[in-house]
């Protein structure tokens, strides 16, 4: 029999591969500490009849666990091999299946779910509010404290990348001491791309025009693509139409609801009286005609961001 501590079946669901990847590996700790042969197989290579041929005892006895990784992009062989592998299961083999979505595979997903298989779900993160929890989640699991500011410095500065925001609360976590803060964040990411874009965006929105060409034009220098920049104003002013309409309530309440982080709902909040109807709709059609530029439609993508910050600054300004 394999040991109580490796689940006969798990089943790991979602697209987001860095918590796949920790989910696998925390349920093989159990298999090394019991001393259990830990077989991985390669969707891309699979040939028909290797499931069986892994799975079938050794010579020398002792227990196995067949890892399987991206289910979803796996060739029919190696499904149907896996469906006959759980009609007959042999007590002392595990199984470890990973999909990452989609109905490919869903025949075998179903299969192990009704023998039971322990499930763990790993969903995408996606929004702002998403990568604010995952953030808390990384410094409470290594016991250490940082502030709503440093979460949100350190999701404008990487916070695209699911493995890139774990790795650099990983880098933080190791290379600092006590809380973290927003200035600790700009100290070790604030040089980045999308770090400047945000520089960019909020001096925009607060109507700060001089300030936010002086930002865009060093970031241009330093090698930093118009389109980046242009995105982060179009994010930030549609954030500010959202909470703008979304009425009274809660920080925490309108960042469920809008799929936004509790910061920046209160981001918003703090900018948007300064905004009237008019000057956010004059706003929008300004950023809409750079995105256009920067993208191909225009001559000069520079002008066009220039352009687009000046005219922002004044619908502001007319209030």
């Amino acid at each position: 029999m394999t040991d109580p501590a490796v689940p006969p079946f798990v089943l790991v669901t979602g697209p987001e591969g860095v918590l796949v990847e920790r989910a696998v590996a925390a349920v093989l700790v159990g298999a090394k500490e019991a001393d259990v042969e830990v077989i991985r197989i390669d969707p891309s290579t699979y040939e028909a009849g290797a499931l069986q041929m892994h799975a079938s005892p050794s010579l020398f006895g002792g227990a196995k666990t067949i890892v399987v990784r991206d289910l979803h992009e796996s060739a029919d062989e190696l499904q149907l091999d896996l469906l006959s592998l759980l009609a007959a299961p042999d007590p002392d083999l595990g199984l470890v299946v990973a999909h990452g979505g989609g109905m490919k595979g869903k025949k075998v997903l179903d299969t192990m779910k009704k023998a039971g298989a322990r499930v763990i779900e790993c969903p995408a993160v996606k929004t702002d509010r998403d990568k604010t929890d995952f953030v808390m989640k990384e410094f409470a699991a290594a016991r250490r404290k940082i502030t709503n500011d440093g979460v949100r410095a350190l999701i404008e500065a990487v916070g695209k990348d699911v493995r890139e925001l774990a790795a650099a609360c990983s880098q933080l976590v190791s290379d600092t001491e006590g809380t973290i803060d927003d200035a600790v964040v700009d100290t070790y990411h604030g040089g980045k791309v999308e770090a400047t874009g945000f520089r960019v965006a909020d001096a925009t929105v607060a109507g700060q025009s001089g300030e936010a060409l002086r930002l865009l034009r060093h970031a241009i220098a330093t090698g930093v693509d118009p389109v980046p920049i242009v995105a982060v104003i179009a994010s930030q002013l549609r954030q500010l139409i959202k909470v703008g309409a979304a009425g009274r309530g809660s920080s925490a309440q309108l960042a469920k609801s809008l799929g936004m982080a509790p910061w920046q709902v209160d981001k918003a909040r703090r900018a948007v009286g300064h905004w009237s109807a008019d000057g956010l709709a004059v706003a929008v059609q300004a950023v809409a005609a750079a995105d256009f530029e920067v993208k191909g439609g225009g001559r000069d993508p520079v002008y066009a961001v220039e352009r687009a910050i000046l005219t922002i600054a004044r619908a502001r300004a007319a209030r």
